[in-house]
């Protein structure tokens, strides 16, 4: 075996790697350092070692296995390539982040481990096919860890619901007060949203999973590949119909993307309504000091910074949407640098998504919800008035006449410092003679609330139901 630079040397090989390119057959001279700096990707491409590493393991097996490479080739490759993955991941082999890219790291690496059966790697590959192969596995990788993430959010969700599906709050249209439903129906909501972020993703994924190895640079290969082998060696779902659009083709990565941007979308809607509650107007919950900061000149002030970068992160990661969007747009097939631009976008929005999901549940867990201040904000806001316009329909009042009376209560009740709940019943039949005192218990708030059974519902045993579904989802999901 060819003997390389000790193990766990610091990077060394600056000179080496840059003088090592595996395009520069065609070329004369070296490369200017600007271009150099400009054209790299290992500072952006290293995170894909694995996945680099495991995809040429894959493609060495099939060459050994169509005759290209002898078995001994094979095997030397393929323990080479396993003992770089093992030397990296165990912090004895540091990616030389001089090189072109992780491609040209690993190429380099194992021909320095084995010599000249290192070389016979690339038969039948071009970089064109290898980053797209793993940039797919990456992401598919990736995705079931974000999915794992937003089922943690859901689990909390869900949790923190089941502990207040009595706690009566307003409901809100245009900010406005609008009808009464409970903290545990208002977290739900949020539970769908992520749900359907869940099924999004593992929808993508199952896109991802399409293997693009044996395209080449755009015309696939003389040689008599295997391409399947491949994809089932990678457990992918199978492999690309056309090699134009398998080095070309980034919907993978837009879909990714658009699927993050619609996660942070929800997750900014969320913040929003966190910053609102905290606030003094509102007082309807209190972030936990270690989710909380406070002013430099204000003493008095603690503020939901938390939930203020998660909204603000979400313009972040719609711009991460609109590079990819711009950079494709007017690429001719098939393979173009532009496409280099797709792994910073992804993985900043990557790494941004999974930041602000990480710190949900314990912000959640860990809040204090105030359900008098909810309570009263619902009372003083005439949430009831359409359940007192019910009270009449059902004592035989059209509903257009009852609709206007209650309104005309409410007038009165603003007029007099009064709720409905606290007008005289004398009040209430100078209006209209129907009314009696059994319309009390028909608008209170609790029992507003639990009359709503309907499928979807805020009264707490539909709401109970859908904690369940909920909880039902994540497992089938896993």
């Amino acid at each position: 075996m060819r003997k390389g630079r000790p193990q766990g040397s610091p990077f060394a090989r600056s000179e080496e790697c840059i003088s090592m390119k595996l395009w520069q057959g065609r070329l004369g001279g070296d490369v200017d350092e600007r271009l150099d700096r400009l054209n790299k990707s290992i500072g952006f491409d290293a995170r894909m070692y694995k996945q680099d590493i495991t995809g040429s393991i894959a493609h060495a097996r099939m060459l050994g296995k169509i005759g290209v490479l002898t078995e001994e080739e094979k095997e030397a490759i393929v323990a080479g390539l396993q003992g770089i993955l093992a030397d990296i991941d165990a912090g004895k082999l540091q990616i030389d982040m001089s090189c072109e890219d992780i491609h040209t790291f690993v190429e380099g690496e194992l021909t320095r481990r084995i010599g000249q059966p290192g070389k016979k790697l690339h038969t039948a590959r071009s970089r064109n096919d290898q980053v797209a192969l793993d940039l797919r596995l990456y992401l598919a990788d990736e995705i079931e860890a974000t999915r794992a993430r937003c089922k943690a959010v859901v689990e909390t969700l869900c949790d923190v619901a089941e502990k207040h599906l009595h706690t009566v709050m307003p409901g809100y249209t245009h900010l406005q007060r609008a009808q009464p439903v409970t903290l545990a129906h208002h977290l739900m909501a949020y539970a769908q949203m992520l749900l359907r972020d869940r099924e999004r993703l593992a929808e993508c994924r199952a896109r991802t999973l399409v293997s693009p190895l044996g395209s080449g640079a755009l015309a696939g290969t003389g040689y008599p590949l295997d391409r399947q082998y491949v994809a089932e060696q990678l457990h992918m779902n199978g492999v690309s119909e056309n090699s134009l659009d398998a080095v070309a083709d980034r919907d993978f990565v837009l879909e990714l993307l658009a699927d993050f941007a619609i996660l942070m979308a929800h997750l900014s809607r969320f913040a929003e309504e966190i910053c609102l509650w905290c606030s003094w107007e509102f007082r309807f919950m209190a972030l936990d000091d270690r989710f909380s900061t406070g002013s430099s000149i204000m003493p008095q002030k603690k503020n939901p910074d938390l939930a203020e970068l998660i909204r603000g992160k979400a313009g972040r990661v719609y711009g991460s949407l609109t590079t990819l969007l711009t950079a494709v747009k007017g690429l001719p097939l098939a393979y173009n640098k532009d496409l280099q631009e797709d792994k910073e976008a992804v993985f900043d929005a990557l790494d941004t998504v999974n930041l602000c999901l990480d710190v949900l549940p314990p912000m959640l867990q860990t809040a204090t919800f105030f359900p008098e201040r909810m309570r009263a904000a619902a009372a003083a806001g005439f949430l009831n008035a359409t359940d007192c316009a019910d009270y009449l329909v059902s004592k035989g009042v059209p509903f257009r006449d009852a609709y206007a009376i209650s309104g005309q209560l409410v007038r009165l009740c603003v007029e007099r410092g009064e709720t409905l709940d606290t007008l005289p019943l004398e009040e209430y039949r100078k209006v209209h003679p129907a009314f009696g005192e059994d319309v009390y218990p028909f608008i209170d708030l609790s029992n507003c609330v639990s009359k709503r059974k309907v499928h979807g519902g805020p009264a707490p045993e539909a709401v109970q139901a859908q904690i369940e579904t909920a909880r039902k989802a994540l497992v089938s999901e896993r």
